[in-house]
């Protein structure tokens, strides 16, 4: 994946004006219309550092503006704020972030710690070696929470497996569904689940 590279438009500094050709007859000749000219000089291709720096602070806004809507729904549901970011390696355009952490009881277990992410592309979940398979370019963000276990040996989290055969507890291309399902599993009682629900 290292021959990606990546075209800073920003950058670009205008060409001085130079006499236009008549564009019709600039057409009848080539069959095309040249809308702009571009030569190697005006070109600034970026580093995969640079490319991740600025992937990383797309993903860290994005994530502070989620966290900040998902604690602004009800006073008694508040969650940490605990925002990093990971890029793909070979991919830096591609990448996901941390956005909170907290504990839920489910129906089969009582105490299970997850965490919610934010992704800028779309994809499968799969196991801890390849976590992001088939990944699907595109204008797509993807949201998604997991089951999380402590791993005292090693001393970081690990997917709970026990949970969900792949620990996750949803994933959804849709902003208010990713939304409400957060609220769901930061909900202390029913009637405040029951609220959420019928949303």
């Amino acid at each position: 994946m290292s021959n990606l590279r990546y075209f800073d438009a920003a950058a670009v500094n205008k060409p001085a004006p130079s006499p236009k050709a008549a564009v019709h007859s600039e057409f009848l000749r080539t069959g095309r219309i040249n809308r702009q000219q571009w030569s190697a000089e005006e070109k600034r291709y970026l580093t995969h550092q640079e490319v991740a720096a600025r992937t990383g602070r797309k993903l860290e806004a994005a994530g502070a503006k989620t966290h900040e809507r998902i604690n602004g729904f009800h006073a008694s549901i508040r969650f940490p704020k605990l925002i990093f970011h990971r890029t793909l390696s070979g991919r830096p355009h591609l990448g996901y972030c941390h956005v909170t952490t907290a504990r839920t009881k489910l129906a089969k277990f009582d105490d299970v710690r997850w965490s919610f992410y934010i992704a800028n592309f779309v994809s499968d979940i799969g196991d801890d070696e390849h976590f992001f398979e088939k990944i699907r370019l595109g204008y797509a963000r993807m949201y998604f929470a997991v089951a999380t276990a402590a791993d005292t040996e090693e001393g970081k989290l690990t997917l709970n497996r026990t949970v969900r055969e792949n620990g996750l507890l949803f994933r959804t291309v849709d902003p208010k569904e990713a939304l409400k399902n957060v609220l769901l599993l930061g909900a202390r009682n029913e009637q405040l689940r029951k609220i959420i629900t019928s949303l």
